[in-house]
């Protein structure tokens, strides 16, 4: 998933940043306000993990400046205050969870996983589609029963593909699910990561929609 990271805090921004990224994730870093709202205006992302205290603007003007757009990017809101206000005030705004600092990495990652979950209508955990079967949370694969080993960024564009398996998904698309502005992108990075998926999963399970980009399904 590609994923938006609005923290101040150097140290703890770059403790989430890596600890995300081993997981799997693109992430993209903002240290303020101003700059997260632009790049909400022109990024698709999968989720906004957003600090209250940032140092040009109050994290709830922020979130309600983003409700406000339509955008139905989910937020789950990353913050040190821990009063009752402060969270019924965060979810009345539109976030769609408030997690208080210092907690673990791992309850971080199980919340992510919950909130993209519900958004994609997915509440069960598990994808599948024609034997192919993918475990978000444990990063596990099924091809036919067989358990598959993947590389973090061959799970991820199965799991995009998976999750719209009769949707064509360009190219574009992957690389901005994989890879965030500080990541230098090869040119034939996903045909890479595409060569080797159908190497293990078999040839025809992706299909190639040229000009297009790729899909798991025929199309609708």
């Amino acid at each position: 998933m590609r994923l938006l990271l609005v923290e101040d805090d150097e140290m703890i921004g770059a403790a989430l940043r890596r600890g995300l990224q081993q997981q799997g994730h693109s992430v993209d870093w903002c240290r303020e306000a101003r700059s997260a709202d632009a790049a909400l205006a022109v990024e698709p992302y999968d989720l906004v993990l957003l600090d209250l205290g940032l140092p040009d603007q109050d994290g709830f003007t922020l979130l309600s400046a983003i409700r406000k757009t339509k955008n139905p990017t989910p937020v789950i809101i990353s913050t040190a205050r821990d009063a009752v206000s402060d969270r019924v005030r965060g979810l009345d705004l539109g976030a769609d969870d408030y997690l208080v600092k210092p907690y673990d990495f791992d309850e971080l990652a199980a919340r992510i996983r919950a909130v993209v979950r519900r958004r994609a209508g997915n509440a069960g955990g598990r994808l599948s589609h024609q034997g192919l079967e993918l475990d978000p949370a444990t990063h596990e694969v099924w091809c036919d029963g067989q358990p598959v080993s993947l590389s973090a960024r061959e799970f991820n564009i199965l799991q995009t593909l998976i999750e719209r398996p009769h949707a064509v998904t360009s190219r574009t698309q992957l690389e901005e699910r994989l890879y965030g502005w500080e990541e230098e992108v090869a040119s034939n990075a996903i045909e890479v990561h595409i060569h080797n998926l159908r190497r293990k999963l078999g040839e025809q399970r992706i299909r190639t929609v040229r000009g297009l980009g790729y899909s798991l399904g025929e199309l609708r």
